[in-house]
């Protein structure tokens, strides 16, 4: 692949390019990959069959982002199973993020090579397999071994879905498609705390792991049932990309390790963690040098030179950690001063997920339309998420649940308003030959952030907490009278040490909303600057008037 390719003519078929002042025009952009032989090409219309191969394509993503969801709550109960320890047990989420994020860089390759199908038929049974003999591990290494393997195998899945969508869906259906991906981004994060509650408190702690397996076998069937079999194409391993793959799955596992221990091991203060972000790095460059001169690479680099590509994937960051953030905070507020459990903290995401199945395939009607400019959906979400992060800046030791659910309506609107619009502007115009290299940037990126955001909100919580705690002793020592009450009885002292607690609590939760919100504001700055005019899928060109 050129490293400055040219703009063709059968790509400018196809792309409702936007009409851009001279200066702001992209001089290149680059040119589509031939389809591979024996693909097959998208109809005009959606026939049952291919519908129900998307749909279970659908669910095989969520019940990837649900294994993982789920696991991650329920982790308190998990480690009490296997009698694990606090610092142990933050190993068997962060072995399993690591892997999961540095496979998504290559599933979209191996899903061509073995065909989409076959793939992710095979990674759905090893998911569930794994999934199945996690509870019966008979030690610790072991049950990190499993993790690793089941990260592997879920990190296979959702780059599958948004291939699948740019495949086979007529291009008036297209948008309703990526609805379904968006799915994965906000209602299947959103179930996860309900559902291991569900298994928690009311069935059995092993049910975090054996739920996926039924359906994981309706996925199966579904897809084997609906999907083309297409052919295997071996003949690709020719041109592998061994350095890529050497440098760039480790890298990736390294810097996302790296991320999640980095809050409990003192970040830089600590040897691991500086050789985890030094290694990392250095693998990183090495592989995005590697893949910009590859001719079939797993980043397309390239497709940077595409101002809505580039905003997206931008934007994209900024949008997980709010994503991330907003579903935190709430939950960790009333853990540490209240005491909720997941089960009382569950309506809270239920509100949020029922109403997400109406308002995702709304807003990709409303991105159907001619006349409505993404740039504005987008602002206008992030607008939303940004209201939602300044009214929780007002928080106070008194908020209970019902004090969030406000915060919760907001984002029924803001999230499939912001994570649509994103998807738009990365995915119209691209040809389905080069829906793998988007798959496998976008994805990436999407799960990578989500373990920075995870960092960010330890690093900063832990970092303020400590502050507000010193602030505030140093307020109570300073008052002698205040301070003289109660110093006879170690009640009075307890309840002094409470409050003080509870306050830095509160003052360190409306710290990160803030964080939040200047990440909003930041995303907002970008939406007059990158992204230009486009149009739905089914428009080859922009109106007259424009």
């Amino acid at each position: 692949m050129n490293a400055n390719p040219t703009t063709t003519a059968t790509e400018a078929a196809t792309v409702p390019q936007a009409r851009e002042p001279g200066p702001m025009r992209l001089a290149s952009v680059p040119a589509p990959v031939a389809e591979p032989a024996g693909a097959t090409v998208p109809q005009a219309g959606l026939s049952g069959r291919i519908a129900l191969g998307l749909i279970g394509m659908l669910f095989a993503s969520l019940l990837a982002i649900l294994n993982e969801q789920v696991t991650a709550a329920a982790m308190a109960d998990i480690q009490g199973a296997f009698l694990v320890g606090h610092d142990d047990g933050t190993w068997l989420t962060a072995l399993f993020e690591a892997a999961n994020v540095a496979t998504m860089v290559f599933a979209p390759w191996f899903g061509t090579t073995f065909t989409l199908k076959r793939f992710t038929i095979g990674a759905v049974i090893a998911t569930m397999f794994f999934g199945l003999l996690c509870p019966f591990a008979p030690n610790l290494p072991a049950l990190y071994s499993l993790r690793i393997l089941q990260g592997i195998a879920g990190g296979c899945l959702p780059p599958m879905l948004i291939i699948v969508a740019l495949r086979y869906l007529p291009p008036d259906l297209k948008l309703y498609g990526l609805a379904g991906y968006a799915l994965t981004a906000t209602f299947g994060p959103a179930l996860g705390a309900p559902l291991a509650a569900l298994w928690t408190e009311f069935v059995d702690w092993r049910m975090a792991f054996w739920q996926i397996i039924p359906l994981g076998a309706l996925c199966c069937v579904a897809i084997q049932q609906g999907l083309p079999a297409d052919p295997v194409k071996l003949e690709r391993f020719r041109a592998f990309n061994w350095f890529g793959f050497l440098t760039g799955f480790p890298a990736v596992a390294m810097l996302v390790t790296g991320i999640l221990q980095g809050d409990r091991l003192d970040w830089l203060g600590s040897e691991f963690i500086r050789v985890m972000f030094g290694a990392g790095g250095l693998l990183m460059v090495a592989f995005l040098v590697n893949e910009w001169y590859q001719p079939v690479p797993f980043f397309k680099l390239q497709l940077l030179a595409r101002r809505n590509f580039t905003h997206g994937l931008s934007t994209l960051v900024g949008t997980v950690i709010l994503l991330v953030g907003v579903a935190a905070i709430p939950g960790q507020f009333l853990a540490k001063i209240h005491l909720y459990r997941p089960l009382q903290t569950a309506p809270l995401s239920l509100l949020l997920a029922g109403p997400l199945l109406i308002t995702l395939p709304l807003t990709a009607a409303l991105l159907n339309r001619r006349r409505v400019d993404h740039r504005w959906v987008i602002a206008i979400g992030i607008t939303l998420m940004l209201t939602t992060c300044a009214l929780g800046t007002f928080m106070t030791s008194a908020w209970i649940r019902d004090n969030f659910y406000m915060l919760q309506v907001l984002q029924i609107v803001a999230q499939p308003l912001t994570i649509m619009s994103i998807l738009m502007g990365v995915t119209t115009g691209l040809p389905p030959a080069e829906g793998p290299f988007a798959s496998a940037m976008f994805n990436t990126v999407k799960t990578f952030s989500a373990a920075v955001a995870s960092g960010l909100i330890e690093a900063v919580g832990t970092a303020r907490e400590h502050f507000h705690s010193s602030v505030l002793v140093d307020q109570f020592g300073n008052r002698a009278l205040i301070a003289n009450q109660g110093v006879d009885a170690a009640y009075g002292l307890g309840q002094i040490a409470h409050r003080i607690h509870e306050q830095a609590v509160v003052l360190t939760s409306a710290d990160l909303y803030r964080v939040m919100a200047c990440v909003a504001v930041v995303l907002l700055f970008l939406v007059p600057v990158l992204p230009v005019r486009i149009y739905p899928p089914w428009s080859t060109t922009p109106p007259s008037s424009h």
